[in-house]
């Protein structure tokens, strides 16, 4: 029935790995991690495992309390897997004076690039086209206080550019659609690779990490909340977990969570849709990403890897949390305002991937979701419980460390100051003289140095892990089954270390194959469904469940690609069938 012949054995080997290496977040660990929950008292609890959770599990572990994160689905499985992959300072921010916001984030991009996450965030170059000669004067003043306002910087600083010299760095741009242009640098990462690695950097540092555990109560005594009660979502069994405080870290579910404690708050989150497509590389030939202003804010088109990511929107959602749907008046939105200035036009034919997602913004006084503040706030909801909403990703370390900060009100003991801006993520360290190895690397293991640094940009030095699994089992350094970019190890790798648990947890997030190859991870749903069997203990049921369930999500995230509207995109999406949705209770979210 597909399960592992010494499964028994195979579980008590894991353990014991798990217990060596503490960021390993396999079936092993999941099962201590429940035991933890249940038995012992924390110092904290967050729900909630976007990067904001998985960063406030950090803080707080790094500062010697005892912490536990809950996640009713999937680390990243909202709004950090639906980025614009983008760590940055936001360059139309500056236009709207929110200068405080800007020099935060980049002193946080610079600080994640060089020192905590060099492995995961990268450096990507951006055209700014001027369509007005009176532009450059007023766009050249902007993006030299954006190039200095963060303090030093390692990225290169802007460059001025003909017409006839953006056209040579980006021939697909109309010639009529510029005047000039200027050149600046930003940084880039795999968001859903990046919250999940923090998510291990906090079990590195003893937090009791546990996807698929929803709260579907709020423990109380007296007037204070004392902790929470938890379901696992795999298997329907609950408890309880005691804690000083509870932080509350779910994103656009910030209301809904505030209401099922029993208590308002003292902020309302909007939550605005953001979709993005994806297109081939060769569909636009340019050598740097570009930025274009829009009637309502900026359309970014974002090198990634063999493609162009195009978008976002930025319209309000009042539908499921869960599956935000993209409909194609979203796809003709930024279509129409890519191909303004392509020599050659985009068509829907040409989209490859798309994706939306849910920023929670803070509800202020204006109704437009383009205009509500990035800003984020923290409040200390009701004693023992504190909630933490807005913000942008890239500045996901300053909010942890506030909502610690705020959380240390109700732990008796003494709470160390934040240390998280000295603390590399997991596969920093021996990051940058690895890339200088990737030839011997890949001569040792027999793969070409091209995918040698590929694994590095996505593991860093955890690489080493990978090949090892390798070395074991040489099939694994085989290619994923119609989709070349992956290794199989790759597959094994995200069940045994990064927790995966359901076949979209790797399609979507540990690999990023729903967005980056045509057929969604259609065709390889069947050769990674039947590997995760071996390695889960599947029987032949689950395994065609999981792979059935996977496919019919993907053709109703098409189909919703197809109609005008939120409310008929919405029905469609939420009609297919989610592995975890049956047993999720109705509180809905982590």
């Amino acid at each position: 029935m597909g399960v592992v012949p010494d499964a028994g054995a195979a579980a008590e080997a894991e353990a014991l790995d798990a217990a060596a290496e503490p960021s390993r977040l396999g079936p092993a660990a999941r099962e201590c991690a429940w035991d933890r929950l249940a038995s012992e008292q924390f110092d904290v609890v967050v729900v909630g495992g976007g990067v904001v959770g998985t960063g406030a599990a950090l803080d707080a572990a790094t500062r010697g309390l005892k912490v536990a994160l809950v996640e009713a689905r999937d680390l990243a499985s909202g709004t950090s897997s639906r980025s614009s992959k983008l760590f940055h300072g936001g360059l139309r921010y500056l236009e709207q004076l929110d200068f405080g916001l800007v020099r935060e984030a980049l002193r946080e991009r610079e600080l994640n690039m060089t020192r905590l996450a060099p492995h995961l965030i990268k450096p990507v170059s951006f055209l700014y086209p001027l369509t007005k000669h009176w532009e450059r004067p007023y766009v050249t003043a902007g993006v030299t206080l954006y190039d200095t306002m963060g303090g030093k910087s390692s990225l290169p600083h802007q460059k001025q550019l003909t017409r006839s010299g953006a056209l040579r760095m980006a021939p697909a741009l109309k010639r009529s659609a510029l005047v000039g242009a200027i050149r600046y640098y930003d940084a880039q990462a795999d968001d859903a690779r990046h919250t999940m690695m923090v998510g291990r950097t906090a079990a590195q540092y003893g937090a009791v990490v546990r996807t698929s555990t929803q709260v579907v109560d709020f423990l109380h005594e007296v007037d204070r909340v004392a902790g929470v009660r938890i379901r696992d979502v795999e298997s329907g069994r609950e408890t309880d977990v005691r804690a000083s405080v509870v932080v509350n870290c779910t994103g656009v579910w910030t209301d809904q969570m505030q209401h099922a404690a029993g208590t308002r708050g003292r902020f309302r989150v909007k939550a605005s849709k953001g979709v993005h497509f994806l297109v081939a590389r060769d569909k636009i030939p340019s050598d740097t990403g570009m930025i274009l202003r829009t009637e309502k804010s900026v359309l970014f088109v974002i090198p990634w890897r063999n493609h162009w990511i195009v978008g976002t929107t930025d319209t309000e959602w009042n539908l499921d949390l869960a599956h935000p749907a993209a409909t194609r008046k979203d796809l003709d939105y930024l279509l129409e305002h890519i191909n303004s200035v392509l020599v050659t036009p985009l068509s829907h034919d040409d989209i490859e991937g798309v994706y939306a997602g849910l920023r929670p913004l803070l509800a202020g006084e204006s109704e437009q979701t383009s205009k509500l503040s990035r800003e984020h706030a923290v409040s200390r909801v009701m004693p023992g419980l504190v909630a933490i909403a807005g913000g942008k990703y890239t500045t996901y370390r300053v909010m942890a460390a506030d909502a610690i900060d705020a959380a240390a009100e109700d732990i008796p003991t003494r709470v160390a100051p934040s240390v998280t801006d000295r603390v590399p993520l997991v596969g920093a360290d021996g990051y940058f003289a690895l890339v200088n190895q990737a030839e011997q690397l890949g001569t040792r293991h027999g793969l070409h140095p091209h995918r040698v640094r590929h694994l590095l940009d996505r593991y860093g030095s955890l690489l080493h892990g990978l090949l090892a699994m390798g070395d074991e089992d040489p099939s694994l350094l085989e290619p994923v089954p119609a989709s070349p970019d992956y290794l199989r190890v790759e597959i094994a790798y995200a069940v045994a270390y990064e927790g995966a648990v359901h076949l979209d947890d790797v399609l979507t997030r540990r690999t990023r194959i729903s967005i980056e190859y045509a057929h969604r991870g259609i065709d390889s749903a069947e050769a990674v469904g039947a590997q995760m069997a071996e390695l889960l203990g599947w029987t032949d049921e689950q395994r065609d469940l999981e792979v059935r369930s996977y496919i019919e999500r993907v053709q109703a995230e098409r189909d919703s690609q197809t109609v005008d509207t939120d409310v008929e995109a919405d029905k469609l999406r939420v009609a297919a069938p989610d592995p975890r949705a049956p047993r999720l209770a109705a509180l809905g979210t982590g």
